[in-house]
């Protein structure tokens, strides 16, 4: 996998921008990236010093269709940044 492929987009919520106040930034990965490879992605794409890298599995949900049929929405991977102080991301900034 190509070191630019790990990140799938940024993730802009409620409790993501109240993060920024730490130093801490949260992108979306791909289900097979490792903390290493997150790390170096952030670090090559962005021009930072990442000092923490932290990885979380969301589940999917259960929706029901009109039918009454279910469908399990697909689960997602997250990556929770922490970069040193004095370092911000851009991306984030004006959003």
């Amino acid at each position: 996998m190509h070191i630019f492929q790990v990140l799938k987009r940024p993730l802009i919520t409620e409790k993501s921008t109240l993060l920024q106040e730490q130093n801490k930034y949260v992108f979306e990965v791909m289900p097979s990236a490792n903390k290493i490879q997150v790390r170096e992605a952030v670090q090559r794409a962005f021009e930072v010093k990442v000092t923490n890298v932290n990885m979380v599995h969301t589940a999917g949900e259960n929706r029901r269709l009109r039918n009454g049929r279910w469908l399990r929405t697909p689960g997602t991977k997250k990556a929770i940044v922490t970069v040193a102080p004095g370092d911000t991301i851009q991306l984030f900034e004006g959003a």
